[in-house]
């Protein structure tokens, strides 16, 4: 069972959560807000720090879309110096690092992770998710792309599901910029570079240290949703999103749910953190009131999977937690991904709840910490090859 601190921070973070919930349902309004918000005010936040001085990964976030409050937050690892000419700790106009943009810097596999909170909440900068991916970018030795999408209710779906596509789709970009202006070694401490129509600036970090060709996609709870609907829209654009190859994916706890409960959305209904009830609340604010439907392709992964055959995903590893009312469904999403020969292992960590290795509270325990190394090992596999292609 899980231990007595579990038990009290999931009552406190219920307690609050369903308030959370119940003041958005209330105050919510029908017109859309196309521009959206990306985090809420009463969730503790961190600056970023583009230098490597706070524990060797520097951070810096961008607003990518002038139409939407879509941003990023990118998390570097201190690894990227190893074999540079690039500015050191605290250099460049900034205070942060600035890479001089040459052909032999070091590359690192690019991993774009979705935060949790049911849609809802939440935030790529949020305290919990900032220290989350940290870990990953020195677990895995990579660059991680944290997605700030928009939340609902302001932003009803498929808002958060487009900021998604559109994140792999500036990546892409970025790729394409750089590669037009590497072969002149350009010095992005002298100025913002623009493409053409001068509508898009290379971003330093991405240009000098990205290798799109080795990209996986990370969710964590509603992320998981967004991460595995990006993949399959991946997937569908094949060459069109060169040089952008989407490797693997990790969903982490997914939040799904559909009309006919399993036999653990009845059993642990009411478990710790997220509670039935509670998430279908969420599934609310989230979609339409007329595509409300717990059999909607966002919340049942099977029925997502009807437009891109199963057969054609990249591997997936699939994190379930034992005192998670939504785990039945994800395993058997991953189970119909074996069954068509996709490597899809699902990693059931015992005696775990919901978010045990990304709540903000839970971080610090070694459950947690066994995690992110469980998900490197796995993902390093992915990351470590070349030339996977993964097309429709």
């Amino acid at each position: 069972m899980p231990s007595v601190s579990v038990k009290f921070y999931s009552l406190l973070h219920k307690f609050i959560l369903k308030r959370q919930l119940q003041t958005l349902t209330e105050t919510h309004t029908k017109s859309p807000n196309y521009f959206g918000v990306v985090s809420r005010p009463d969730e503790s936040v961190v600056p970023a720090n583009p230098s490597f001085s706070q524990d060797g990964v520097a951070t810096k976030d961008i607003h990518i879309d002038p139409l939407t409050s879509l941003s990023l937050r990118i998390f570097l690892p201190d690894s990227v110096l190893a074999d540079s000419r690039g500015l050191k700790h605290g250099d460049g106009v900034y205070g942060g690092y600035a890479p001089i943009l040459r052909d032999n810097l070091r590359k690192l596999p690019v991993i774009v992770q979705f935060h949790g909170g049911g849609f809802v909440t939440g935030s790529s900068d949020s305290l919990g998710n900032d220290l989350f991916c940290r870990r990953i970018a020195k677990a895995c030795d990579a660059i991680v792309v944290a997605v700030g999408y928009r939340l609902a209710p302001e932003s009803k779906y498929p808002a958060a599901f487009d900021d998604g596509v559109e994140a792999l789709n500036w990546l892409a970009k970025q790729a394409n910029l750089a590669e037009c202006r590497i072969s002149g070694g350009v010095d992005l401490r002298r100025g913002q570079i623009v493409d053409g129509f001068g509508s898009s600036m290379i971003e330093p970090w991405i240009a000098a240290h990205a290798d799109l060709s080795r990209c996986v996609l990370l969710g964590v709870s509603s992320g998981s949703n967004i991460a595995n609907y990006v993949t399959q829209r991946a997937v569908e654009a094949g060459n069109l999103l060169d040089p952008v190859r989407v490797v693997a994916q990790v969903l982490m706890y997914p939040f799904v749910i559909g009309s006919t409960p399993t036999k653990s959305e009845i059993m642990l209904a009411n478990s710790y953190l997220y509670d039935r009830t509670m998430a279908i609340l969420a599934w609310k604010l989230l979609l339409p009131d007329d595509q409300f439907n717990l059999d909607h392709p966002a919340a049942n992964p099977l029925l997502s999977a009807t437009k891109v055959p199963l057969k054609h995903m990249p591997p997936t590893l699939t994190i379930v937690a034992e005192h998670d009312w939504m785990r039945d469904r994800a395993i058997a999403y991953s189970q119909e991904l074996r069954k068509v020969n996709v490597d899809a292992p699902v990693y059931d960590y015992k005696d775990a709840v919901h978010e045990f290795a990304t709540f903000e509270m839970f971080l610090k325990t070694p459950k947690a910490q066994a995690c992110a190394e469980d998900i490197a090992i796995w993902v390093k596999k992915y990351i470590s090859l070349r030339g996977l292609e993964f097309s429709y």
